[in-house]
């Protein structure tokens, strides 16, 4: 464009100055330097304009750019939000349809294996005469009294640890032991069914003075094996099937109102407990005839007050050592598993060892059911944190009963007092209590043991394998000075073993 510019005005120019030659050349030259002086300082202005325009057309392309990159942005963030949104809901109704365990598996994998249990108790409740009521109740009324009650009932057995199964009308089915096998759900199931009945008789008593009335509710539990899993492909839903459950479903029908009706084998499981009337037998196809009994409170003993509906620390205690086996169950198993390999002496032998000393130790002691269970939980997390490490193990053995023992209804007071126990199995022990001086004695069992000598190499080569030790001779000398300082602190511990462990000391001296 600049170059066009410059030959229209320099043409006319050149025809001028080759054809006046009547007038002067220096006025010629004169005007030829000024126009072309004129046209070199607009090419420049022409030029800084068309930068300025190029400028600006790069600034507004960029600026669209970025506009519509956050547009894009904006949009995608808007989807990936209601993507998370919608997948939640969706993970949270499969968590109010299934157990937790059982909708992992299925978000997972896509499916869901079916599961027998060997002793689960499943609970079914019934209206009485509801047929009769359906007749005469305002639809909505009634749909609003039994939704008021099923989650009533759902909060229940949820503090009880107890699986909803479903509920068809006015039948309410639930189960206790299923999808974690445990071994106390019999009577975590009668907990529930006692508090459902008290809910419902409460219900009726506040009733009557607005003098409306209150359904009556009768209930059956029975004990045994079952098959559990997913039915359904759209419409899932978590079921139970087997003799277990048509036999629950019996004693429900052959129950009474505001009573809890059990059969015999659920009876055995719980007798220990709770107070139960006989009530005769019932034949039941392919099984002949099954005791029935009625579940009427806690047993004297295990009552705070005098209907036995309030159980005491006494029946508290008893239930917690029960829950105990459960936890020692899935702790070994822990242990079995995850202990690392050249752990020769803090293996999962050693911690049964302190497990049974802590036992006999407490019970010659004089311990409490209650003591019992405090110190027994100790001796069986005492060495746990040797999965997370081998220089700090009682640390990290206190966080690991931290995080597992609410799960199994452990208080605050019951854990703080477990993890004092275990920090005061740190070498060199230094207990003040019967029960720290217990485990400490537990721990160090070995030391009088006639196995002492096989004990103490498996300790050598753990320690030798850890750079704790140098040689079996720097080794047997540390073990004399360590058992000729040493000394048990119970009366029991010393009764039981002071003997043997002068004879391993006079055994490492022959040794050196």
């Amino acid at each position: 464009m600049y170059f066009n510019l410059q030959l229209m005005i320099q043409a006319p120019l050149n025809i001028i100055f080759s054809h006046s030659a009547d007038y002067t050349s220096g006025l010629l030259i004169t005007l030829r330097e000024n126009a072309l002086n004129f046209i070199s300082e607009n090419m420049i202005v022409l030029a800084v304009l068309q930068l300025f325009l190029l400028a600006l057309m790069y600034l507004w392309y960029r600026r669209k750019l970025k506009k519509q990159k956050e547009e894009i942005e904006n949009e995608f963030y808007d989807k990936n939000q209601e993507i998370i949104l919608q997948k939640d809901k969706a993970e949270k109704l499969l968590s109010n349809l299934l157990p937790q365990q059982t909708a992992e598996e299925l978000q997972s994998t896509g499916k869901v294996s079916s599961r027998r249990f060997r002793m689960v108790t499943v609970l079914f409740s019934d209206i009485h005469g509801f047929t009769k009521i359906v007749e005469q109740m305002n639809p909505e009324d009634l749909i609003d009294e039994l939704d008021k009650f099923f989650m009533h009932f759902d909060t229940i057995v949820e503090k009880f640890n107890i699986e909803k199964i479903k509920t068809v009308g006015d039948a309410y089915m639930c189960a206790g032991g299923i999808p974690n096998k445990n071994r106390t759900n019999p009577i975590e199931v009668i907990l529930a069914a006692m508090e459902i009945q008290q809910y419902m008789k409460s219900m009726k008593i506040n009733s009557k003075a607005g003098k409306k009335g209150i359904w009556g509710l009768r209930i059956g539990v029975h004990t045994g094996p079952v098959i559990a899993g997913v039915v359904g492909t759209k419409k899932v839903s978590y079921d139970i099937w087997g003799d277990t459950v048509n036999t629950a479903s019996r004693m429900e029908s052959s129950g009474s109102v505001s009573e809890i009706n059990i059969s015999g084998m659920t009876y055995m499981l719980i007798k220990d407990f709770f107070i139960c009337e006989y009530r005769g037998r019932m034949p039941v196809k392919y099984k002949g005839n099954i005791d029935m009994y009625f579940v009427k409170g806690f047993k004297p003993n295990m009552s705070s007050d005098l209907k036995g509906l309030v159980p005491n620390q006494h029946f508290q205690t008893q239930f917690q050592m029960l829950r105990y086996d459960d936890l020692e169950e899935a702790i070994l198993t822990k242990l079995e598993n995850e202990l690392p390999k050249n752990l020769y002496y803090h293996n999962l032998k050693h911690t049964i060892d302190v497990i049974t000393e802590v036992e006999i130790i407490g019970r010659k002691e004089g311990l409490s059911d209650a003591e019992m269970l405090i110190i027994k939980t100790a001796a069986l997390f005492h060495d746990t944190g040797f999965i997370l490490s081998y220089n700090e193990h009682e640390e990290c053995s206190v966080k690991m009963a931290r995080h597992i023992l609410p799960k199994y209804f452990y208080s605050e007071q019951q854990i703080n007092e477990i993890s004092n126990l275990i920090m005061h199995t740190k070498f060199p022990p230094q207990p003040k209590t019967n029960l720290e001086m217990i485990i400490c004695d537990a721990d160090l069992d070995y030391l009088g043991r006639t196995d002492f000598i096989p004990v103490s190499g498996n300790l050598y080569r753990e320690l030798k394998e850890h750079g704790k030790i140098k040689s079996i001779d720097d080794w047997n000398r540390l073990q004399i000075k360590f058992i000729e300082n040493h000394q048990y602190f119970t009366e029991t511990a010393r009764n039981m073993r002071d003997v043997n462990k002068i004879r391993q000391l006079d055994k490492l001296r022959e040794l050196i």
